[in-house]
């Protein structure tokens, strides 16, 4: 890769902030670029869309105005804020690390980058992120957004999920980097990729950074950034029950570690092949929580894409017939009232089903 060329790195820098300045959205973490709203907006935006994210912020800071407010809280509170935007773990982080700015910041927002990077669930992205846009900071950052508008303005043809490829755009985003303006010059590149720069084929008559984009000099815009062979996505089918006793249903919740960790579920499993759903169904209960079941019969089919793989969701209701609860690998089970549902936190698919059950 040629070396950036100081003319280019200004008309780039000098362009994105006009460009930023005319068509950055109104967002409520950049009324007062607060350092908390800044943090938990980063978070919330990993993998994710504004428009998804503006009513989870909302909410989130309504119920959790204050950073002791999040150490305080259960955990269950946490993850049912974060209900539906995945990757959970990031909901937990966020309350291991305000538990860590208690302790050791006495509750303030840490300003220094080590501190900051220093934080559960904080990465070098985030980090650079949060440094710059909530205190200005000179520190660079790169995300999907800024990858793909590097890599088309300089013309980075290499499949960029490489190692080689982020030590570059690093360096490209340190490069172009203005001092002193890091708080607008880096929401620029990234909205820039959100709005104008975009993964879909691009209209690039508007963009004020054709003149210097070697992708639209060479005419592959629509070919990069090149991320590498898709991953196949592994297709699971699962049966799982709401069962009755009474006027009440069963829910269990998952170990506080592995996947999707201290959500409530209904009880269920895998369905092996070769299996029927409601065979699967019959052992898995037996399996899970040591009771059986009677009447069983379907309510719908589900079917929900995860980051790594797609569920098909079996969903029946059936009767408790004997047996008391044990739980085998669940850290926590209860018989609760249908309306009570919504109190808790579960995976997205059952979510749906909680939603038609409730209607």
């Amino acid at each position: 890769m040629s070396k950036l060329q100081k003319a280019d790195i200004k008309f780039v820098q000098e362009e994105l902030l006009k460009w930023f300045e005319k068509n950055q959205r109104s967002l409520p973490w950049r009324e007062k670029y607060e350092p908390y709203q800044v943090w938990i907006s980063e978070i919330m935006l990993q993998q994710t869309q504004v428009k998804t994210v503006l009513p989870y912020f909302d909410c989130w800071m309504k119920a959790l105005p204050m950073i002791q407010s999040i150490a305080e809280v259960k955990e269950d509170k946490v993850l049912k804020l974060w209900e539906g935007l995945g990757y959970y773990s990031r909901a937990r982080n966020i309350q291991k690390a305000s538990k860590q700015i208690m302790e050791q910041h006495g509750g303030d927002f840490p300003s220094d980058y080590d501190d900051i990077l220093a934080l559960p669930g904080v990465g070098r992205y985030t980090a650079g992120a949060i440094s710059s846009i909530a205190f200005n900071q000179n520190q660079p950052l790169v995300d999907g957004n800024v990858i793909r508008v590097l890599s088309r303005l300089f013309f980075y043809t290499k499949n960029t999920r490489l190692p080689e490829a982020d030590k570059q755009m690093w360096e490209w985003a340190s490069a172009v980097l203005p001092k002193g303006k890091a708080r607008n010059f880096n929401q620029a590149l990234m909205e820039f990729g959100a709005l104008q720069c975009t993964p879909a084929a691009t209209d690039c008559r508007p963009c004020p950074l054709k003149s210097r984009c070697k992708a639209y000099e060479n005419d592959m815009v629509d070919q990069l950034p090149d991320r590498g062979p898709k991953k196949v996505s592994k297709n699971i089918k699962v049966a799982i029950a709401v069962i009755k006793k009474g006027d009440k249903v069963f829910i269990q919740k998952r170990p506080a570690t592995g996947l999707m960790a201290g959500l409530w579920e209904f009880p269920g499993g895998k369905i092996e092949k070769g299996e029927s759903a409601i065979k699967a169904l019959h052992r898995e209960v037996k399996e899970e929580v040591g009771i059986s079941i009677s009447n069983v019969r379907p309510i719908k089919k589900i079917k929900h894409a995860y980051t790594s793989f797609k569920v098909d969701l079996h969903c029946f209701a059936a009767d408790h017939e004997e047996g008391e609860v044990q739980l085998k690998s669940a850290s926590d089970g209860r018989w609760v009232e249908l309306s009570d549902l919504e109190k808790y936190p579960f995976p997205a698919a059952n979510v749906q089903l909680i939603g038609d059950l409730l209607r």
